[in-house]
């Protein structure tokens, strides 16, 4: 038993510190390592990896915060419609066979190493022109850039990027993550929010969507306290120190790294699922 507390908290610090430094989150790692390398059931895996995602989001989003990339009032105006589809998932997921939840679950990894391996760059709204939508609403901010100077930026298509987080959420509460990918989706690609603010308000933002739908999951009973703690303090602990790495780490290399080790990580539980092993 001690061994094995051992090797989940190595899984779960690894998969907090890379869950901080991309904003993907660790569920995307954290329930395959569960699943495949330990053999836990995917539902107690789900259960685990919530309650994790709860404690990266403590953790690194505390750091962010302060230091001024995340943006609060963006990350809790988004949060409405992630919550609402995280309580819809949460439902789902009693529903929805084990087989087919491990195949969808392939799928949104891949879709997550797609994401990460694409680097190319946006052109954001211009600061200057007016948009009723964000100023009525008071979403544009700035965040600190290289050498101390504060970068400027205004949010666009605002009803878009809140219609895919309601799908966010939904896929949090189902399959037990953050949903980071979809949420930096929907806020660098069709938002138009600088990367770095994307991503360290989607860490402020999974901790929420997940409570949402991890109250679910402990009444059915798939929370165990022996495989939550070691995996919650492991990846609190990854996700304070990718948190301070965030600055200094050249994200390009670990975003690669990511992106392969998701992209095998999805495939072998598309085929597992397939072949009816979960």
């Amino acid at each position: 038993m001690l061994t094995f507390t051992l090797l989940v908290f190595s899984g779960s610090f690894a998969a907090g510190l890379l869950g901080a430094l991309t904003g993907l989150g660790g569920g995307v790692v954290l329930v395959p390592l569960l699943t495949l390398g330990f053999h836990v059931d995917i539902r107690y895996a789900i259960g685990a990896s919530l309650i994790s995602v709860i404690a990266t989001s403590s953790g690194a989003a505390a750091a962010y915060v302060r230091e001024g990339f995340s943006s609060v009032r963006i990350g809790m105006f988004l949060e409405v419609a992630t919550t609402l589809g995280a309580l819809l998932g949460a439902f789902l997921a009693a529903k929805v066979p084990t087989r087919e939840l491990a195949i969808l679950f392939g799928l949104v990894l891949i879709y997550s190493a797609w994401l990460s391996w694409r680097s190319n760059k946006l052109m954001h709204v211009d600061p200057a022109i007016d948009n009723p939508s964000s100023d009525k609403l008071r979403l544009s901010g700035s965040y600190p850039g290289r050498g101390g100077e504060h970068i400027h930026y205004k949010v666009d298509r605002i009803p878009q990027g809140f219609a895919m987080m309601f799908g966010a959420g939904t896929l949090s509460g189902l399959l037990g993550i953050g949903s980071g990918a979809v949420k930096v989706l929907a806020m660098d690609r069709i938002m138009r929010i600088p990367f770095k603010v994307s991503t360290t308000t989607s860490n402020f933002m999974i901790g929420v969507t997940a409570a949402a739908s991890a109250g679910i999951y402990l009444r059915r009973g798939y929370v165990d306290p022996a495989l939550a703690a070691p995996v919650m303090l492991g990846v609190l602990s990854g996700a304070v120190i990718g948190a301070k790495l965030l600055a200094r780490t050249k994200v390009s290399v670990l975003r690669t790294v990511f992106a392969f080790v998701v992209f095998a990580l999805g495939i072998e539980m598309i085929v597992n699922g397939s072949l009816g092993r979960m």
